[in-house]
Formats: structure tokens, sequence, C-alpha cells
């Protein structure tokens, strides 16, 4: 068995995911990025005792990471696709420092990977526009931290334990969301601003679900969430998401919106509604202004209607 460990180099710009309208940088590689980094040595120790060949790969770059993923195509296809192999005994490790950096390698397997629509096989499901992706293993580069998706996911942490479920080969399929800005989204989103005190800034738009319109875009919006899974199930203390299932072919989206109540002799307050819906797709188009967002943990803005829509089963990870 060839195993592959591939982590981002500090100051990686690109691979970290950047793209237009859809969130820069991976949300800390900077910063946290050294190589080596005691729990890559530790997992590849553990992997090679249990037999396997070893290499570890920083990379700096888009290109970087492609020529990496590379080594995971499949043999040549009549239709002259890149597809990804079946079955490999080649096996990918991810360390990541950040959410962010997890979805910029995942990001590079679906724009290698994903045919164009004028050329889409006949063996590509209905319901997909990438191929099932190659399993990958998630090696945290801090252990400790338990709010990343490995720990949402219940994936070892370890890296003795990592490399135990990779030499296991036991694989979970995952949804995946792709959106309209050529990104990811593995765990979630979160859109709308906050001020220097932490509050909420209301902003307006239209957010649809399928058919269901949680917003018609007239009234103040406190805090949107699209969820792929729970990491963002929360705002300000405040519960959104109901549910977070990576593997029910549905994302699931909430607002928050700020309603007032009159009340008999008292005046008026104010409470927050939550509107909630699942799906396999969803659309948010801002009134007017810049919207903030934040996607897997990473920043980003953007003007225009954004769309998000599931790829059932589209990613993997061993544990």
């Amino acid at each position: 068995m060839d195993v592959v460990i591939l982590s981002l180099a500090e100051g990686s710009g690109d691979s970290c995911g950047s793209g237009s309208g859809s969130g820069s940088g991976c949300g800390g590689c900077a910063a946290v990025c050294a190589t080596p980094r005691t729990p890559v040595l530790a997992c590849a120790d553990a992997l090679r005792d249990g037999g396997a060949q070893v290499e570890t790969v920083q990379a700096g770059s888009d290109q970087e990471i492609d020529a990496v993923l590379a080594r995971f195509d499949g043999p040549a296809r009549e239709d002259g696709l890149t597809w990804p192999a079946a079955g490999d005994d080649r096996r990918l490790v991810i360390a990541s420092a950040t959410d962010g950096q997890l979805r910029a390698v995942v990001r590079r397997m679906v724009r290698r990977w994903a045919p164009p629509p004028s050329k889409r096989p006949g063996d590509l499901a209905a319901t997909r526009t990438v191929p099932d992706l190659p399993p990958l293993a998630i090696l945290p580069l801090d252990p400790s931290h338990n709010g990343d998706l490995a720990a949402q996911l219940g994936l070892p942490r370890a890296p003795s334990e990592v490399a135990k479920a990779v030499l296991a080969g036991q694989v979970r399929r995952l949804d995946l969301l792709r959106n309209d800005g050529g990104s990811v989204t593995l765990d979630g989103a979160l859109l709308g601003g906050a001020d220097d005190n932490g509050a909420a800034v209301p902003w307006r738009g239209r957010v649809e679900v399928d058919d269901s319109v949680l917003s018609e875009g007239e009234e103040p919006i406190l805090a949107c969430v699209i969820g792929n899974g729970g990491g963002y199930a929360e705002f300000d203390g405040l519960r959104l998401l109901a549910d977070g299932d990576p593997a029910d072919g549905r994302v699931e989206v909430a607002v928050a919106v700020p309603v007032v109540v009159k009340q008999r002799f008292r005046g008026t307050r104010v409470r927050v509604e939550v509107r909630r819906a699942r799906g396999r797709a969803v659309s948010v188009l801002p009134r007017e202004g810049e919207l903030q967002f934040l996607d897997d943990g990473v920043a980003g803005s953007t003007t225009r209607k954004r769309s998000w829509w599931t790829e059932a089963g589209a990613w993997a990870v061993y544990g």
C-alpha cells in the first residue's frame, strides 16, 4: 500500500482555495502550517509500522496539489476524460490545520475530475456532476481542537488512530456542496456580518430552498446558515439548524429574522424567528450592497446571487 500525506505549505496562497466571491485563504494556514509537523511524522511512522510505503508532501500551490492528485487518476478513458481510479492501493491523508485547508484539497479534486457539461459521460449518475472522489483521511494538526469537521464526523484524531483507519480501509461516503462560485462546502456557510461588538448586522436578501422561500428579501435577516454538517448549527447562542447529517443527500438551511411582537399594555418586543427548510439546492440573492459570509471558516463576500447544491456521496473519508 502506498500512502501520501499531503499538507499545505505556509503562505501557500492560491492553494488555500481562493476564488472570486467564494472566499479566499484557508482560514489560518500562514499561522499554523510549519514543516514538518509532529502529527505528520507520527502518522507516517505508524503507517510504516503497518507495512505501508509512505511519502510526505507539502504543497505550496494549486499546481502542487494537482500533482499529488494526479497519482490517483484512473486508466485512460475512450472519451478522454480524467477520472479517479477505483479500488486503488494508493491512499491519501490530508494533514489539516483548518477545515479551510481540507476544503482547498477537495476543491482541487472537484476541478480535476468534474467533467465539463459538454462532455458529461453516460456513466455519471443523473443527480451528480462529479464522480465518486477518492477517499481520504483527515489528520488534524491540532488534535486538541474539538470543533473541526473531523471531530464532528467522529473520525480518529490521534496520528496512530488515523493511521489505523487508513490501513483498515473502511470508507464512509459523505455529501458535498458545490456552488456556482467554483468552490465547495464540506461543513457549512454562515451568511451575514457582525459589527465591532460581535452583534449581527441585519441584511436583506431572497433565500430559496428548492421550492420553498424562507425570505422574500423585504425583511431584515440576522443570519442565514447553509448546513451540510453540524458545525454552523448555532449563531450567537441561537439554535439555527435542527439537524446536521452530512450523508442524507440534503442541505439544511435556516434564516433568523427579527419579528416585532405587540404586547397588550406593555408596548412591543422583538423576538427572533427561525425559519428552516431542507432540500437539494439553495440560492441567496442579496438585495443591496456586499454580503459577508464564512464558508468552512473561510471569509468571503458576494454582491450577486450565490447558489449551492448537494452532490450526495461525492466525497469520502477513512474512519
